[in-house]
């Protein structure tokens, strides 16, 4: 049976290249399934490359049976001590993979007493709250640095497409038409390289789906009613892009006579975006330079989610669309706001140290009044920093006073940003 392609990520493994030896446990987190441990498996061949012997390369998976006696404090340690403690006289590092360490009891523990007592170099991957950097600060104060992995970006998907033997998209046309092959399929790396169907994508992403609502939240969390759990998220998925707050939902449940209060629409939508389904975006007034708190928007983890969780929808798109550019920002280390203008709203405000940039996205404009709708809220903004005008159509080229006017495949795909 010939081993599965792997196809490089160079995006994403060059950003944890420069911290190898540096005395900082790497975390890589983000949703099941993104690929994160392949990027580990790729960090590891690189330390191969500069000839680390492979007995100086340790790993476990916590998420196989294999180590499943290994999940407590004590014993891990127990294990990997007996492991790295005959290498110590030959003063050498050992590398240490610790794939979904999530699943060990008190593992903070275990990292740092490992970091304090042998030459070692950590690196741990989760996929749920405990792994995000309030959870993290708490435990390995100043001794970590953190790597979000995302599902494929537009540019990977390609890449990935070219491995499997499918056209390189090398047109500008190709590739936009590849575009919405991209939306509709999403970027989980396992659906990317098998041939599978439309179909068979959804169920294989139901699955991420299911075992992240399943294992990450209703059991850690002991949620007892799983049906309001989930009437939530499909809420969430169906208003993608669109402001909403914990009474909006609180109140449509109540439509459905099921009774809900806003704390607790608050704390599952919470746990949705600790366990990395969802992104939530806050709101930016402009004018008085400041972080709104109510009618947030949410972002899905990757597009297929909702195509496998509340089947296609023609309708969506545009929203997708907005979703594809918002993750593309976020993987390119932009802080992302949607933007308050008076009573308008620009798409996103994104933000990287002293850069920052506005964007509306828009599927197609077809009229007049549109295209004053998405130009003229860019326009209203009296500052020098980039504006951009994202669609999808024939006429996706050019500027217009001062606002560069995009293809989203060109965007996606461009070096300029």
């Amino acid at each position: 049976m010939s081993s599965p392609t792997i196809v490089p990520r160079p995006d994403v493994v060059d950003h944890i290249l420069p911290y190898i030896d540096a005395p900082l446990v790497k975390v890589l987190t983000g949703v099941r399934r993104c690929g994160k441990s392949t990027v580990l498996a790729m960090v590891m061949d690189e330390l191969r490359s500069r000839g680390v012997p492979n007995d100086h390369i340790i790993r476990y998976n916590f998420d196989s049976l294999e180590f499943d006696d290994l999940k407590t404090a004590r014993a891990l340690y127990g294990a990997i001590r007996e492991r790295v403690a005959p290498r110590a006289a030959d003063s050498a590092t050992t590398y240490l993979f610790l794939d979904e360490i999530q699943e060990v009891e008190d593992w903070e523990r275990v990292v740092n007493s490992l970091m304090a007592d042998f030459d070692v170099d950590i690196y741990v991957t989760g996929s749920n709250s405990r792994m995000m950097s309030s959870e993290i600060s708490t435990h390995l104060t100043g001794r970590y640095v953190t790597f979000r992995v995302f599902p494929l970006s537009f540019r990977e998907f390609l890449a990935f497409r070219r491995a499997a033997g499918e056209n390189a998209e090398e047109g500008a046309g190709d590739t936009r038409r590849a575009l919405a092959d991209y939306l509709r399929r999403g970027g989980f790396p396992a659906t990317a390289l098998g041939g599978f169907s439309v179909e068979e994508i959804y169920a294989i992403v139901r699955d991420i789906y299911n075992s992240t609502i399943f294992t990450d939240i209703v059991r850690r969390n002991q949620i007892r009613k799983v049906d309001q759990l989930e009437r939530i998220v499909r809420y969430t998925f169906d208003n993608v892009g669109r402001t909403f707050s914990a009474a909006a939902i609180a109140k449509y449940l109540k439509s459905q006579r099921r009774a809900i209060d806003e704390e607790t629409v608050y704390s599952y939508l919470d746990k949705l975006e600790r366990a990395y389904i969802l992104h939530r975006c806050r709101r930016y007034d402009l004018a008085g330079k400041e972080i709104l708190k109510t009618q947030e928007k949410y972002y899905l983890a990757d597009t297929s989610l909702r195509y496998a969780v509340l089947g296609y929808d023609p309708d969506s798109v545009a929203a997708m669309l907005e979703n594809l550019v918002y993750l593309e920002l976020l993987r390119r280390g932009w802080e992302v706001f949607v933007g308050k203008v008076g009573d308008a709203e620009i798409d996103f405000v994104a933000t990287r140290r002293e850069r920052r940039m506005y964007l509306q996205v828009s599927q197609a404009i077809g009229s007049a009044q549109t295209e004053e709708r998405e130009y003229g809220r860019l326009l209203a903004i009296r500052d020098s920093h980039p504006k951009y005008v994202l669609r999808t159509d024939d006429f996706a080229a050019g500027g217009h006073d001062g606002i560069r006017t995009m293809h989203v495949a060109d965007f996606l795909l461009s070096d300029e940003w």
